[in-house]
This record gives structure tokens, C-alpha cells and sequence, in this order.
């Protein structure tokens, strides 16, 4: 949805007050549980807070009592940084020093922290006990503390665990146990391994006692450079000052592995220049390869991971924490290559660098983390494929989907009433543009309160009759929400999500044991606590109470689950709750996309206005050069509440390493970190798991609600494991060309981060579209897994029958994205089963093309649905790539024409509006729709038809997984097989599901000369077509089971 106000001229809103650090009262009262009143682990000296590992001696224990974070300094000087630095994304002029090498920063009266790691002495490794499944050892602190941002902790384990053959588990951690970890209750992970891996499994981990460094190797290439390697000799030397000099201080001062309570460090070496994925969520300047600074131009990465409520700014963290990356190494000697993939799983705050130093011959990655321990998955891969299979191993495959998510979804930000959604759904299906799913924003609320409906503007019986109509009609309904939960404002009041809240304890805290209130748009608000027992009923009836009053859902929307907030700290508490009021939105919106000139051309968005063109660009400058407009800010930051005193001795809500989140403290646009969750949980530490672990109990309520059926969910907010749940909308995108072209690379990241079901809001969501821009949005998000119009309150209108252009190019892509289906419902079966990605990066399918290794402006549906869409304003033709060095044989979806592609370079291909160029690769096979129609019910009642596109040598594969779509856990299902060979295809088909829908049409591409006969399980066909120019054979009126094998022949 949105920020804030959306409708304010945008500003750079890195500008305001800096927050206000420390603030704890109530420090004396941190020694009960304040739910319970129950002991907490607390220091006889009441100036130590222990932090439990999620263990079994633990687990009657609070996992996390308030930190061992009693510090008074605070590292957190502010620098500029020149745009050229880290990235040339907008707002990249503020950052935070991470080494102050000439101060002291004075800790809790015994500790001085030193603010570097240059004399930090690493650790010396003894006590090593192997077994059939890896090893134990205990690492002891080398010499004198440096405490550079904590205190050093002096005895670590650490524990390898061959998990499986192609995973290694590598956990360090301190042995008493005091450090966070990530409970299994969040992220459920496998079981021990039953079996050994040790011998068989293609990692291996290897290991220097003193001073203490691991490497890790692939057994299949013992020679080769390690996958990760953090011995000194293998890093550059240090100190290496800040590259560049002018931009964020990233100077790297020493290489010893740190581990203090309040900071953890460790380097590995990487090959120099090599390809790195992942490391988001994030809008990558470089694109969806990262900028690993070994180039040219090329400055390097710093990312942090803090989940933020930012309208998708460039270069910085914004809603998701995911950090796993993904390597690919190809070595131009041999034109071999190989993939692997690393994770650290770990919630607190951190900053990762990507660096090449000048004149290092290595490239290197950097963990800095304020808390926890250092808990690394290792991926063996070999392709990019199996690395994102092997991560859905571990955290969990992507839920299923139901059939019906995959049609067109719409929605805005203004729908006022429902006369509105009425009026809308009807303009849809009067323009013959299909909609499955209509939407509402929080226009839906009274007074932008969850689990309610206007009574004036949405009344539960009009709601109820409304979405009923949508439910005759196979259509559905989703309404949104939000993230805060209101709190009543007087004793009149009456919401009882609030109130029967309050009886079942189910709110996050302040330190005090207090109700922790922030401000969002309905006023003052409370914030669900996920770790609470009673929580996941009392948000359940929340739900069954909502549909029961007459919003009668298909899925849901989570917004806003950052969490934002709109003020510092629990400002909320001890105010008078009803002195702010509910947010009024404005009534206009600024800012158009590139080339539209509202000021020549008015405020239609229209391509010509009498006759005349409305582009004002003399040439397509291309979608690097559009720049996105940022919002202004709206939250508070003069209201402060509990926990906004500075007092000494206290660090929680800054702890002395900053990582650079780019709103400045940690506590900004969120709730504070000191506030408390049950367990004793900080919220330091479990802030970016809040959206995960919404999405969970909101997928769980839903299918409570819906009784058998799959929920379709969609958030903002995301962590590893948030796919098992979820999926994912890429935030608060803009109308320009630029925002259109960075959404490919958000799809293809949560394809890496097991989140598949993921798209951007179509046309742009802030700032105003134009007829051009959503024309190509609307055909290119046909091709994404999930399609949704999206558009901010006040702006130019933007549904698709809105102008005559764009109508048509919805209908044509919509009807190509409908046959589909039937692919796109395989891939995401396989995803759910093996977690092998839907969409996928060029090289992911011809690894030893290195010039694919960039390519982010096409993608792969699949392995066999290539897309390439225009995004420059004011172009009739595109350049894409065809992978294969000229052995494949690409075909076009529209036409079934063969390309005459440039081997291993751009092919300038024709691109009117109301065009997108697919293309079909050879050797593949596909089970279509053969009658798109309005909606994905009616589209499934008609019959198929097969599309084999042959290899020159005559073959081709494919196969298709049917269910009934919608039952959850699913139930019977069928799989075929399409197999081809010279002159044959057999479909073969093994399942308990009955497939009632007959194959209608098969049509053969790559078929050289036309046959003389035909045969169906050996009856003669007479009705086939031959189309010499396509070499295309069509065999239509066919009827045949689909439940049955089948054998064709042609000669």
C-alpha cells in the first residue's frame, strides 16, 4: 500500500530531526517477566541480561531477557555520502561511521568499546570431537579483549553438521548459551540427519585452529577456489581504508573473527569480480546481479538488513530481510561453470559489504551484525536452480497456491464505497477485460480501523450482496490488512479486536510490562505479539468475526508490517488517546512518467490528445535515465513516549555498532527496540521476523475461515521462510519506466528467497501513469506470477479500460497469461514440492553463457517461456538475447515463427504497442487452455490443447501437474508426461485425479517436412493441417482422455 502520505510533493526525507537515543525508566523493573511476573535471568547486580539459545534447558527459560546492552555511547556519527557512493540511487546522501578509529565509546562502567576491530585477536580452536555427522569443537578468545562495539565473549562453540549432501550447517556460537537465536517455533527447519553425509556430501569443511579460520570446498573440484574462506591469508591486507573515500566509511581494519555480545564480524575471501545474487530485499542500482565493485564504475555494496516502511528507495534496506546469496563462478578456461549459495540465518540488524579493494586480486564479503550468533548454511548446487531447491529444503517450500490467484487482480487506493467496486467490476467485464480478484485499500475501514467495514460507505449487508455477486461469477474478493491494530480512544468506544485483546494479553509491551502504543493511520495503535499464547486465537476470531459481518474473503492483504509506526517510542502511552485524530488523505497527486508532459498535454495520460503526440522526448533515453520521486515523510518525530528519556547506562534502542538502516535509528518509522514480547523477547531482536510471523498466523486463520480451501495471501514484509505462508507484492513502486524495469529484478530475487508468488504494482503505484507506460505494464505483468493493478489515492485513474490501447493489450495478454495456466500451475506445483523457481534468470537455464550473467531486462518463464518487454517510452523495437549460441531454436508465441537470433548478442526484435515478445524454446512441451475466457473457472471448464515445440533432433519434454486447484492440503492430483521423439509423441498420464476436460488440439512445431499420415493410438488421422512456413503441424477435433496414455505418430 503505502508509507504514509503519498499524495505530498516528494522531498529527500532524510533530512528530519534525528531520533533520540536511550530512554529506560524502568530498567529495575526488567527483572520479572512482565507478563507473569515470573523470575527472569537476571544478574544478582541487576546489570546483566542473559540471552537464551533456543535449547532444551532454555525453553523453560525466557529466550531473550533485555539484552547485555547497558551502554552509554553511541556510535552513530553521520557522514554525507556523495550520490556516486554505494550505488547512484535516489536519497544515497546519508550514512552512519561503522569504525570511529579515534574514539573511545564508553560502555557500562567497566568496558570501553574502541569502535574498531583492529586489535580484536580473533580465536584459538581446542576440544575437536568428530562424529558420523560432522564435529564440536570450542574456539577461546586469542588474547586481550578489543570489545570494538560490545564485550567480547571468550568461549564459543562451534558445531558442522553435514545436514544432507549438498547442505553444511556451520553454527558458531556462545557456549553459554546467552546469545538470541532464532527459535524453531518461527522457522521450523529439518530434523537431524538420520544418515551420514559426511563422506558423501560434495562440501566439505575445512579449518585452521590457530588463530581459528574455516574454509569451505566443493569434494568434486578439490583444486578450485573455496566457496568460502575466512583465513587471513586468503583476504586482502589490512587496515584498507573506505572506497571510496568520499562515500560511507566501510574501512576494513582487520579480519579476526569478532564475536561480542553486541557485534559479531567475519570475512570471507570471493573470487575477484565474481556473480553475486541475492542479499535483499532490495531496488539494486546495479541491478539483479549486485555491484561487487571490481568493475569499472563499479563502487561496491553495503546493505542493510533492518526491515524499513520505505517506498522502495534505491540502494537501501527497505520491507524485506532476506540474507542468502547466490554464487556463480564460471571459469573461461574450461566454458564450465557452477552455482552455490550461502545464508546466514539471523534476525538481528547487519550490515553486509561486497568489496573489491584496489589492487586486491580477491573480491570479499563482510558480515557485521549487532547481536545473535553466526548461524551459516552452506548450498551446494551446482546450478542456480538446485541452490534455491536446496534452500526450500531447509526453510521450507512455498505454499500452494490457489488456481484462481493466478488470474488479473485490481485494486486502488480510493474506491470510496462500494458503489465504486460495483461500478468498476462492471466496467471490467463490459470492456472484455477478464478480472478474477477485485480489491480494497483501507478506503474499506471505518475510521482505518482492521476488521471493520464503513457503515456508511461499505455496510456489511452491501458488502455481503457485493462480494456474493463477485462468488456467482467465479470472481473473488480480497480486502487489506493493516499491520497496527487501533486502541479505543474513550470507554464509548467499542472494537473488540482491541478490547478482547486486552483480556487474552496478546500486545506487544513496553519495558514496564505497559501496553506498547505507536500511531499509525487510525490514531494511536497496538502491535500483535506473535510470540504471545494467545495470540493466534484471538487473531484467528478476529477473521471468522470479519467474514462473518459480511466481508466475505477470498485472501488477504498484510500491509504495513514492518512494522510501521508513525511516532518514536510507545507514544501513545499515558497521552490522551482521542487527541489524534484518523489520517485524511489529500486530493492530489504529482508527478508523471517520463516523456508525459502534463503541462503541454493535460491531465489525461492519453498517448495523443487531438490528433497531436504526448511524448515530449525527442529520443527513448531508456529506462535508466527516468528518476523516481520519493514522498515526503508524515510520522511524528516530536511525539515521544515511553523509553525516549537518555539516561545512562542503557543502550538498547542504539547499540554501538549502527548498522547503516537508512532512516537513521533503528527505532525510526517503527516500534522502539526496547519494546518486549513475550518470552522476554527484544524487539532489537526479532524485528525482522514480524512480518513472517503475521504472514504465518494469517495463513493459519484463513484456513480456518475458508474450511478446506488455499489461502491466497499477499505481504509486504518478508523473512526467510515468509514463502511457506505468503507471497509477496514488490511495495510502493512509482508510475515511471525506471520502477517498471527494477521490478524484474524484485521477481527474480524472492524466486532465490523460496517467496515465488511475488509481482509489482502494474502501471506504478505513486505518481500519476500515462496510456504508453501502462500499456507495456499491463502486457508484461501478464508474464509474472502475480498481476495486480495497483494506484495510490488521488491519482490519475489507471484501470485498464480506462483507454482504448491499453484495454486491448490487457485482453490480448490476459488471454496469452489464461492458456497458460496450466504451465504456470506445474511450475508452482514443483516450487511447493521441490522448491525449484517459477521464474528464472537467463543463465539459470545456460549457466556457460557469461553474457547472460547481467541480463535482468528479459526473464524465463520457467525453462521455456522466454519474455522480452519494452521498457523505454516512445519505442517500436526491442533488443533481447536468445541463450544458446545459436544450438536452440527459439520460436514466437504469437506467430510460432522461428527467430533468426544473434548467437550470444542482442537481436533487435519489431515491438509496437499492444505487443510483448514471447518466445518459445525448442524441446519443450506445454499443456495450454485452449478458450481463455473472463475468469480462471470458466477458462478451466474448456478443453486443452498441447503445444510441442521440437530440438532440431527431433525431440521435446514437458509435463503438467492437475489438481482441483483450490483443496488445501491438496488432495488427488494427475501428472503427464509429454515425451517426443522422431516422428512420435506419447502422453502419458499416472494420478488419482480425474481430468475431465479433453485434449483438444495438439500442434507440433519443428516438424521439417509435411507427414503423409497421421496416426492417434493407431487410427488414422485425416483432419490435421500442415503450415509449411512454421513447420507446423496441427491436429485438431481430437478428444482425447487426458487420464489415459496416448501415442501419436507422423511420418
Amino acid at each position: 500500500m503505502r508509507t504514509e502520505m503519498e499524495n505530498l510533493e516528494p522531498h529527500d526525507d532524510h533530512h528530519s530531526p534525528g531520533p533520540v537515543f536511550g530512554g529506560f525508566d524502568h530498567i529495575k523493573r526488567w527483572g520479572t517477566d512482565v507478563r507473569n511476573g515470573s523470575p527472569s535471568s537476571l544478574d544478582s547486580n541487576q546489570g546483566s541480561y542473559t540471552r537464551h539459545r533456543d535449547t532444551a534447558a532454555a525453553r523453560t527459560a525466557y529466550r531473550r531477557i533485555i539484552p547485555a546492552m547497558l551502554l552509554t555511547g553511541v556510535v552513530s556519527v553521520l557522514l554525507a555520502v556523495s550520490q556516486t557512493a554505494w550505488g547512484s540511487g535516489p536519497s544515497q546522501d546519508r550514512g552512519h561511521v561503522l569504525n570511529v578509529d579515534a574514539e573511545s565509546v564508553s560502555g557500562n562502567g567497566t568496558s570501553t568499546f574502541s569502535g574498531t576491530v583492529a586489535n580484536c585477536p580473533g580465536y584459538t580452536l581446542q576440544n575437536l570431537t568428530q562424529n558420523d555427522y560432522g564435529l564440536t569443537a570450542s574456539l577461546s578468545l586469542a588474547g586481550d579483549a578489543c570489545n570494538a562495539f560490545g564485550n567480547d565473549i571468550a568461549n564459543l562453540s562451534i558445531q558442522v553438521v553435514y545436514e544432507t549432501d549438498s547442505r553444511l550447517h556451520v553454527h558458531i556460537y556462545d557456549t553459554a548459551n546467552q546469545q538470541f537465536t532464532i527459535p524453531d517455533s518461527v522457522i521450523e527447519r529439518p530434523a537431524p540427519p538420520v544418515l551420514s553425509y559426511t563422506n558423501s556430501s560434495d562440501l566439505e569443511f575445512n579449518y585452521d585452529a590457530s588463530p581459528f579460520a574455516f574454509w569451505i570446498t566443493r569434494r568434486s573440484q578439490p583444486d578450485a577456489t573455496p566457496l568460502f574462506d575466512t583465513r587471513k591469508q586468503s583476504l586482502p591486507a589490512t587496515p584498507i581504508p573506505s572506497t571510496p573515500a568520499n562515500g560511507y566509511n566501510v574501512s576494513l581494519d582487520g579480519f579476526e573473527l569478532v564475536f561480542e555480545d553486541q557485534y559479531l564480524q567475519i570475512a570471507s575471501s570471493l573470487p575477484k569480480g565474481t556473480n553475486i545474487y541475492g542479499l535483499g530485499e532490495v531496488v539494486s542500482s546495479s541491478g539483479f546481479r549486485r555491484d561487487i565493485g571490481a568493475a569499472p564504475g563499479e563502487n561496491g555494496t553495503l546493505h542493510a538488513f533492518w526491515a524499513r516502511d520505505s517506498a522502495d528507495p534505491v540502494d537501501e534496506n527497505m520491507y524485506g530481510s532476506h540474507p542468502i546469496y547466490m554464487e556463480h563462478r564460471y571459469d573461461e578456461s574450461t566454458g564450465t561453470s557452477s552455482t552455490n549459495g550461502v545464508m546466514l540465518l539471523s534476525s538481528d540488524a547487519m550490515d553486509v559489504i561486497l568489496t573489491t579493494p584496489p589492487g586486491s586480486n580477491v573480491s570479499l564479503i563482510e558480515y557485521r551484525v549487532v547481536g545473535g550468533t553466526l548461524d551459516f548454511y552452506f548450498f551446494a548446487g551446482p546450478t542456480a536452480s538446485s541452490v534455491i531447491a536446496q534452500y526450500g529444503e531447509l526453510i521450507g517450500y512455498p505454499t500452494w497456491q490457489p488456481a484462481w490467484g493466478f488470474g488479473f487482480h485490481l485494486c486502488r487506493w480510493g474506491y470510496h464505497n462500494v458503489s465504486d467496486d460495483i461500478e468498476n467490476v462492471a466496467a471490467m467485464r463490459a470492456a472484455g477485460i477478464p478480472l478474477e480478484t477485485q480489491w480494497n485499500d483501507i478506503d474499506l475501514y471505518d475510521a482505518f480501523r482492521d476488521f471493520t467495514s464503513d457503515p456508511v460507505s461499505f455496510p456489511g449487508d452491501e458488502m455481503r450482496e457485493f462480494i456474493a455477486d463477485l462468488s456467482s461469477n467465479h470472481q473473488h474478493y480480497i480486502p487489506i490488512v493493516d499491520a497496527a491494530v487501533p486502541v479505543t480512544v474513550n470507554s464509548s468506544d467499542v472494537y473488540d479486536p482491541y478490547t478482547s485483546g486486552i483480556e487474552q494479553d496478546v500486545w506487544v509491551k513496553n519495558p514496564d510490562g505497559s501496553m506498547y502504543i505507536g500511531q499509525v493511520w487510525p490514531g494511536y495503535t497496538g502491535f500483535a505479539d506473535w510470540f504471545a499464547p494467545n495470540t493466534q486465537a484471538w487473531w484467528t476470531q478476529a477473521f471468522q468475526n470479519w467474514s462473518d459481518g459480511g466481508v466475505t474473503f477470498s485472501g488477504i492483504w498484510l500491509d504495513m508490517n514492518e512494522i510501521s509506526s508513525f511516532c518514536y517510542y510507545s507514544c501513545g502511552t499515558g497521552a490522551n488517546l482521542s487527541d489524534i485524530p484518523p489520517y485524511t488523505p489529500a486530493t492530489s497527486v504529482a508527478g508523471w512518467p517520463e516523456c508525459y508532459n502534463e503541462t503541454l498535454s493535460g491531465p489525461s495520460g492519453n498517448m495523443t490528445v487531438n490528433g497531436t503526440s504526448t511524448d515530449s522526448c525527442t529520443t527513448a533515453s531508456g529506462a535508466s535515465s527516468a528518476t523516481p520521486q520519493k514522498r515526503a515523510s508524515v510520522f511524528d518525530i516530536d511525539r515521544r513516549g515511553v523509553g525516549a528519556g537518555d539516561e545512562p547506562g542503557v543502550n538498547l534502542n542504539s547499540p554501538p555498532y549502527a548498522i547503516r538502516n537508512s532512516y537513521g535509528a533503528l527505532n525510526s518509522h517503527t516500534i522502539a527496540t526496547n519494546a518486549t514480547h513475550a518470552g522476554g523477547y527484544a524487539e532489537l531482536d526479532v524485528h525482522n521476523m514480524w512480518g513472517l510471523m503475521e504472514e504465518k498466523a494469517t495463513h493459519l486463520a484463513v484456513q480456518a475461515v475458508l474450511q478446506g480451501k488455499r489461502p491466497f495471501l499477499i505481504s509486504r514484509s518478508t523473512f526467510p521462510s515468509s514463502g511457506k505462508w505468503s507471497g509477496h507484492w514488490l511495495g510502493d513502486n512509482f508510475s515511471t519506466w525506471l520502477y517498471m524495469y527494477y521490478s524484474i529484478q524484485g521477481i527474480l530475487q524472492f524466486q532465490l528467497f523460496q517467496v515465488p508468488m511475488v509481482g509489482a504494482d502494474t502501471c506504478g503505484f505513486n505518481q500519476n501513469t500515462d496510456e504508453e507506460l501502462c500499456n507495456r505494464w499491463m502486457m508484461m505483468s501478464a508474464f509474472v506470477p502475480f498481476y495486480r493493478n495497483h494506484n495510490t489515492y488521488a491519482a490519475l485513474s489507471q484501470e485498464p479500460y480506462r483507454w482504448d490501447s491499453v484495454a486491448n493489450a490487457s485482453r490480448i495478454a490476459i488471454a496469452a497469461r489464461y492458456s497458460m495456466l496450466p504451465y504456470w500451475y506445474t511450475l508452482f506445483a514443483n516450487s511447493s514440492t521441490t522448491g525449484t523457481p517459477p521464474v528464472r534468470a537467463l543463465w539459470y537455464e545456460f549457466p556457460n553463457e557469461p553474457e547472460l550473467f547481467g541480463v535482468d531486462r528479459q526473464w524465463l518463464v520457467g525453462s521455456d517461456i522466454l519474455i522480452t518487454p519494452v521498457l523505454e517510452p516512445g519505442a517500436t523495437t526491442v533488443d533481447g538475447i536468445f541463450p544458446g549460441h545459436g544450438n536452440v531454436t527459439w520460436r514466437d508465441w504469437w506467430t510460432h515463427a522461428a527467430v533468426n537470433a544473434t548467437s550470444g548478442g542482442n537481436t533487435t526484435l519489431s515491438a509496437p504497442v499492444s505487443t510483448i515478445n514471447v518466445h518459445i524454446r525448442d524441446n519443450s512441451a506445454l499443456l495450454l487452455h485452449q478458450e481463455p475466457a473472463y475468469t480462471i473457472y470458466e477458462t478451466q471448464q474448456g478443453p486443452y490443447e498441447l503445444l510441442v515445440s521440437l530440438s532440431a533432433s527431433g525431440g521435446a519434454f514437458g509435463t503438467a501437474y492437475v489438481d482441483d486447484g483450490e483443496s488445501y492440503p491438496p488432495g488427488d492430483s494427475r501428472t503427464l508426461k509429454f515425451v517426443a521423439s522422431p516422428g512420435q509423441l506419447q502422453i502419458q498420464s499416472d494420478g488419482a485425479y480425474d481430468i475431465v476436460q479433453k485434449l483438444e488440439t495438439i500442434t507440433v512445431l519443428g516438424v521439417t517436412q509435411e507427414p503423409s499420415d497421421v496416426s492417434v493410438q493407431g487410427q488414422t488421422v485425416g483432419n490435421f493441417t500442415y503450415l509449411p512456413a512454421t513447420e507446423e503441424l496441427v491436429l485438431d477435433s481430437l478428444g482425447l482422455d487426458l487420464n489415459e496414455w496416448t501415442t501419436v505418430n507422423w511420418h
